[in-house]
């Protein structure tokens, strides 16, 4: 007996087309300058996970790009900055334009570019890329978070870094997505503080698999990765509270060196380390150079939420009506306190062995 296959029915609103990669590119296209830059900073960073540069990373901006406008402002701010400290510290841009919600909320700017909930995801990507076009023409690295696997084909070409963060930590897709990549990838331990889902995260990216994506066309293809030997550990801290102490980085360090990974180890300033509140990320700071200070070799970097001033605001029905340079999401410190916590480090580090080159 034969059976005929019902129609399928979704319950959605509507369907709109996105360019593929190829149309995508003809918008806002990099440029070989941009390509090479690129391509040198994902080689900087693996050399200092590989210690084979004596630098320490710092990854520092907003929490989310709302506003293309203040984004640049700060981007060239912190490119002045990053050049003051080139020899000891490289410094990463964040660039975050995805949001993953607990519940509902803001997805970020590429989802809701013009912040109305209009949803003008085509117009987001093309801004989305236009911004990270012109920072990395300034020689300021970016780095982001990769929420949606398609979202991150349209934007992984101006990357430096990538994170998977501690809502997608256990999420397979993402793991499979970053053993793919060429990108040094972060994976944050889980909101409920678990360093075991980031190390499992660590393990799955460095091997190969077989998973469905898609090309450069938008047509659904089988990729088989190679897998990605320079995924490392980010500690956030979680919903019980913060992970930056010298107690949690050795169960960490421990934890790697049974795993058979590289001890690489770096820690968020933010989120659950702080409390969520911005004031507090001056704390993990000191805390986490003391520990570099007294010997520590696994911390190889730090991540900062930092904005042109601080604290955070609501989204309001009126856009306009938001005050420049103050964060949407999560609160961020201010550029003044950015400047001077920078140099603290920069000055407490300068003559310490692993960050001196022997000449």
């Amino acid at each position: 007996m034969l059976y005929s296959t019902p129609r399928k029915t979704y319950h959605i609103n509507g369907r709109e087309e996105l360019p593929n990669l190829i149309n995508a590119n003809s918008f806002v296209s990099s440029t070989n300058r941009v390509k090479q830059y690129v391509a040198e900073s994902r080689n900087a960073i693996k050399n200092i996970l590989n210690r084979k540069e004596k630098k320490f990373i710092i990854i520092a901006g907003p929490c989310s790009i709302h506003d293309q406008l203040s984004g640049f402002d700060y981007a060239k701010k912190l490119k002045t900055l990053a050049d003051q400290v080139s020899d000891k510290i490289f410094i990463v841009m964040r660039g975050y334009f995805e949001k993953p919600r607990t519940n509902i909320g803001w997805k970020g700017f590429i989802n809701d570019p013009e912040l109305n909930n209009s949803f003008n995801i085509s117009q987001g990507i093309n801004k989305a890329r236009q911004f990270l076009l012109t920072v990395n023409e300034l020689e300021l690295p970016v780095a982001t978070e990769f929420v949606d696997p398609i979202i991150m084909s349209y934007v992984e070409e101006f990357i430096s870094w990538g994170a998977i963060g501690a809502r997608t930590v256990e999420s397979q897709v993402h793991r499979q997505i970053a053993s793919a990549t060429n990108l040094p990838i972060g994976f944050k331990n889980n909101i409920q503080g678990s360093v075991d889902a980031a190390i499992n995260a660590i393990i799955s990216a460095a091997n190969s698999h077989t998973f469905i994506g898609t090309n450069n066309q938008g047509k659904t293809c089988i990729i088989r990765s190679i897998g990605n030997k320079y995924s490392h550990i980010v500690m956030r801290g979680s919903n019980n509270g913060p992970n930056y102490d010298k107690e949690h980085i050795t169960l960490t360090e421990k934890k790697l060196e049974q795993a058979g990974l590289a001890k690489n180890i770096l820690v968020d300033c933010s989120h659950g380390n702080s409390n969520k509140n911005y004031k507090g990320q001056r704390l993990v700071v000191d805390n986490i150079i003391e520990q570099i200070e007294q010997g520590n070799q696994s911390i190889v970097g730090i991540m900062l939420e930092s904005n042109i001033y601080s604290g955070s605001q609501q989204l309001t029905e009126n856009p306009a009506d938001l005050t420049y340079g103050v964060s949407i999401t999560d609160e961020c410190i201010g550029w003044e306190e950015t400047q001077k916590i920078i140099h603290n480090v920069y000055q407490r580090l300068k003559n310490l062995p692993q960050y001196t080159t022997e000449e």
